[in-house]
């Protein structure tokens, strides 16, 4: 059974059977309709060039062809793991010989709800957002990370000024060194919208026809539609709830087996060893929800399956495809090679004299290439990154 219809529970359902297990699988979603991709929800969905159903991850026929009976718009209430049931909030009941909880996170949000500060984190959000966006003319965007940056961008698109409210110095700060973040200052502004960095934002509040947003140093903006983009929370309380070990996600070894046996967890809300650089991880993007889930399922078929795969996601933010792969910090010895002016270039992580992240725009082989080197954990040549004339994957050290 898999509780979760997103990518990880799709991918972990077709993961049990692609390794030949031929039982019954249930799969639980409290979205209605069929499982969707997440990513152009920000993008293309927000901004009306895709339907909904131009973004289904599989058909119906897909599902029916696996065996998979799919049980869309219900929410799983409660696990009791010693029987082995999952309850439902329609007060059905469900019996697993195995469990998957693929149940990924939740925007987080900033002070109270209001009928003008919206989050976005499924397609349900998307109506009364586009809504807002199309009747505001002007929206504040507080949070400047991935999905932030590309709310920003698609409400540009939109014909909506945009003001986008950072609490660091730089854009992206948790993914970016500050030469690559003064390069998303430029963007920003060249396509319009009002960047504002240093922004601690203590408070929301919604004053007539607009939404005021005020900062821990007194300063204040307002606008009749404000997004709130910090981030998500991974959804645990399900497990927690089951005696699961939650700390940061749901805990699981190396197969997706968390601190109850038979209950296993995939995708955003797993926390997972990190064979690569050591300690533990939980990885917030599309590819790794899809890769997890897929080896999850696999573990719960019964093969030998061990994590090991490294972190691949992008972002579209005004025409610009941004690619990341590894475990980028912006305390790493970075290198470029190519352009940033131009916006053509990769941006080289490198920590201990191994290559560990790469940020890149318009150079995907490039990316293909640095994920190998960071999943051999290759000791790499500084020089050679930067140079152009040599392949990345021979910047190796003799």
């Amino acid at each position: 059974m898999v509780v979760g219809a997103g990518i990880a529970g799709v991918s972990a359902a077709a993961g049990m059977r692609a390794a030949g297990f031929d039982g019954e699988i249930v799969m639980v979603g409290d979205e209605a309709g069929l499982p969707y991709r997440r990513p152009p929800v920000s993008k293309e969905i927000l901004r009306g060039d895709k339907t909904l159903d131009q973004v289904r991850i599989k058909p119906q026929t897909w599902y029916d062809g696996q065996r998979i009976a799919l049980l869309t718009g219900t929410r799983a209430s409660r696990i009791e793991p010693e029987a082995r049931e999952v309850h439902l909030d329609d007060g059905g009941l469900l019996r697993y010989d195995r469990l998957v909880i693929a149940t990924g996170g939740r925007a987080r949000g900033i002070g109270p709800s209001s009928s003008r500060v919206r989050t976005l984190r499924g397609a349900a959000d998307v109506p009364v957002l586009r809504h807002a966006l199309e009747q505001a003319g002007h929206v504040l965007v507080v949070g400047a990370g991935l999905v932030g940056s590309e709310i920003a961008a698609s409400a540009r698109a939109m014909g909506c000024s945009v003001t986008l409210l950072e609490s660091a110095s730089l854009p992206l700060p948790r993914l970016l060194p500050p030469l690559l973040g003064e390069m998303y200052v430029e963007l920003h502004k060249e396509h319009g919208t009002e960047l504002c960095t240093d922004v601690s934002v203590v408070g929301i509040e919604e004053r007539g026809a607009e939404a005021v947003v005020t900062a821990a140093d007194g300063r204040t903006w307002a606008a009749p539609v404000v997004v709130v983009a910090v981030g998500m929370e991974p959804r645990t309380e399900l497990a927690a709830s089951a005696g699961v070990h939650v700390d940061d996600g749901i805990v699981v070894d190396a197969s997706g087996e968390t601190s109850v046996p038979g209950v296993y967890a995939a995708g955003d809300v797993a926390n997972r060893p990190d064979p690569v650089l050591g300690g533990r991880c939980r990885v917030e993007h599309w590819q790794g929800a899809q890769s997890h889930g897929t080896a999850v399922g696999r573990a719960v078929a019964g093969e030998a399956v061990e994590f090991a795969e490294v972190p691949w996601c992008w972002s579209d933010q005004y025409s610009h495809n941004l690619q990341v792969t590894g475990w980028p910090d912006a305390s790493d010895t970075v290198v470029v090679r190519g352009s940033l002016d131009a916006r053509n270039f990769t941006a080289f992580f490198v920590r201990g004299g191994r290559l560990v992240g790469a940020v890149s725009i318009g150079r995907p082989s490039d990316v293909r290439a640095a994920r190998t080197l960071i999943g051999a954990r290759a000791r790499v040549r500084l020089v050679g990154l930067a140079d152009e004339t040599v392949d990345v994957a021979d910047s190796l050290v003799p």
